[in-house]
């Protein structure tokens, strides 16, 4: 269990646990401290699984409305930063189901093909720098992120869950309605399309 004394930065209440009994009395500035603190980081998130901006601050206002109506419910069992990032991830997961599907590269298509031997039927580039290291320069990270976006939705929403927001495997099949293999299998694809969409940025290395 997170530990819910933590003090908190320039504010009326000295720990979380008094910011959220102040939550649950419905005061207004505990409300306005709480969007104001956290508003900037869940846009962040938010953007990684729309894009687009208005979305994004859309799914972002949605979570506010969940969490407040929810915190009475919250019991303190992780940080309110983590509680609010799980409400942020479901809003966007929800407006991801009710968009309408645009045509999108199949995931095939950036998957490496194979000869009938078993061997690829061409030679894999290798990368001059490691992946770790290349996400160390600001510009690599945005030609990553550029790239996640073109993967194809079912296959980008499982990555981002896993890799980038650090689900568990169980977690991320729970929130997609999917089975464990199924994660696993999309997951593993997804990564393997990854790879080909930055392989032509990262051979000559950063």
């Amino acid at each position: 269990m997170e530990s819910m004394g933590q003090e908190l930065p320039t504010s009326s209440w000295k720990t979380e646990e008094e910011l959220i009994e102040a939550l649950r009395r419905q005061e207004d500035d505990a409300y306005e401290f709480l969007v104001r603190s956290y508003s900037g980081r869940l846009l962040v998130v938010a953007k990684r699984f729309l894009g687009q901006d208005q979305d994004a601050q859309d799914a972002v206002q949605d979570a506010f409305l969940s969490a407040f109506k929810a915190v009475g419910d919250f019991e303190g069992n992780s940080k309110l930063s983590t509680w609010l990032h799980r409400i942020v991830v479901n809003a966007c997961l929800m407006k991801l189901r009710s968009r309408k599907r645009k045509r999108e590269k199949t995931v095939e298509e950036l998957l490496p093909h194979f000869v009938a031997d078993g061997h690829r039927d061409q030679v894999e580039p290798s990368w001059a720098v490691t992946f770790d290291t290349a996400v160390q320069s600001r510009e690599t990270r945005e030609i990553v992120r550029q790239r996640i976006e073109e993967l194809p939705e079912s296959y980008r929403t499982v990555l981002l869950l896993r890799d980038i927001e650090e689900l568990s495997t169980e977690e991320t099949a729970a929130r997609l309605n999917l089975s464990v293999s199924a994660v696993k299998t999309r997951l593993h694809r997804a990564r393997q399309a990854l790879k080909t969409l930055l392989d032509p940025h990262m051979n000559g290395g950063y």
